[in-house]
């Protein structure tokens, strides 16, 4: 057993967490460890697996139909597009911007927006 499911496993009984919740926990720590990542790249997969796992993308929303819904029936009657890569942004302005609902507001009770990127096409 690796030292990283070992200290699962500890942390979660000094915790006093369900065993069947704790064991789940521990197989996916399991499953992790089983890869061999090193320190460089237990880093890296540890952060976009948190990523993916808060439903959050791993690369810059683009301006690309097909990854933006229209929402705009749920809305203030105005056009509104949610986005199916980060439920969390949305946008008025056919996907060219967006702003996150997770973002605070700033001093004008307004959300931060961002520019989208450009449509790209993904590698095969």
């Amino acid at each position: 057993m690796s030292n990283l499911v070992e200290h699962a496993r500890t942390e979660l009984e000094l915790l006093g967490e369900d065993p069947v919740y704790s064991a789940s926990l521990v197989a996916t720590v399991a499953a992790f460890a089983s890869f061999g990542h090193s320190g460089g790249s237990a880093a890296c997969a540890r952060e976009q697996l948190h990523a993916l796992l808060a439903f959050e993308p791993l690369t810059p929303l683009t301006d690309d139909p097909d990854e933006w819904c229209d929402v705009a029936e749920y809305g203030p009657g105005t056009p509104l597009w949610q986005n199916r890569r980060n439920p969390a942004a949305f946008s008025n302005d056919a996907c060219k911007h967006y702003w996150l609902t997770t973002d605070p507001k700033n001093d004008h009770d307004e959300l931060p927006t961002y520019a989208s990127v450009a449509k790209r096409t993904v590698r095969s």
